[in-house]
């Protein structure tokens, strides 16, 4: 299970296991207040050339794993949720995609993101793209996630 919290990913980069990462008060499976460290957890992110350490926590009544992941992340991406939004904005608008990530992940974000935008909203959206990804968002979908 991922519990978001605001971090900078900076400071866990340079403290590394020394961050001092907050612990979830209860489990979020069986709210249980008694959690165990369950140690670390290499998570990649785009700008780092290393792996980040990002804590975990294991509930000892439900055997659940809680994994501290940085809040403004979809679980499972590298990149922010609003570098996502920036690049599949750009490119609309100016039909290029920006520099400094792989054309090809930021092809893959579009492609989800109008699956998605047929699945959950038809194809009789009209508002637009962006509009799409903050309404999904909003819903507590990741718009561009490939998953239905």
């Amino acid at each position: 299970m991922i519990f978001f919290i605001s971090v900078k990913l900076k400071e866990i980069f340079e403290k590394e296991r020394d961050y001092p990462w907050p612990k979830p008060k209860v489990c979020l499976r069986c709210r249980d207040s008694k959690l165990w460290g369950h140690g670390f957890v290499d998570s990649y992110f785009h700008g780092f050339n290393t792996a980040l350490l990002l804590r975990r926590y294991r509930c000892p009544r439900c055997g659940c794993i809680l994994k501290l992941r940085p809040r403004g992340y979809f679980s499972r991406f590298q990149v922010s949720i609003k570098a996502i939004r920036s690049s599949i904005s750009y490119r609309l608008a100016t039909r290029r995609w920006p520099c400094g990530l792989s054309r090809s992940r930021q092809g893959h974000w579009l492609r989800a993101l109008k699956r998605k935008v047929e699945a959950y909203l038809g194809k009789s959206w009209k508002l637009g793209m962006i509009e799409a990804f903050d309404h999904l968002l909003s819903q507590g979908h990741n718009p561009v996630s490939r998953s239905i």
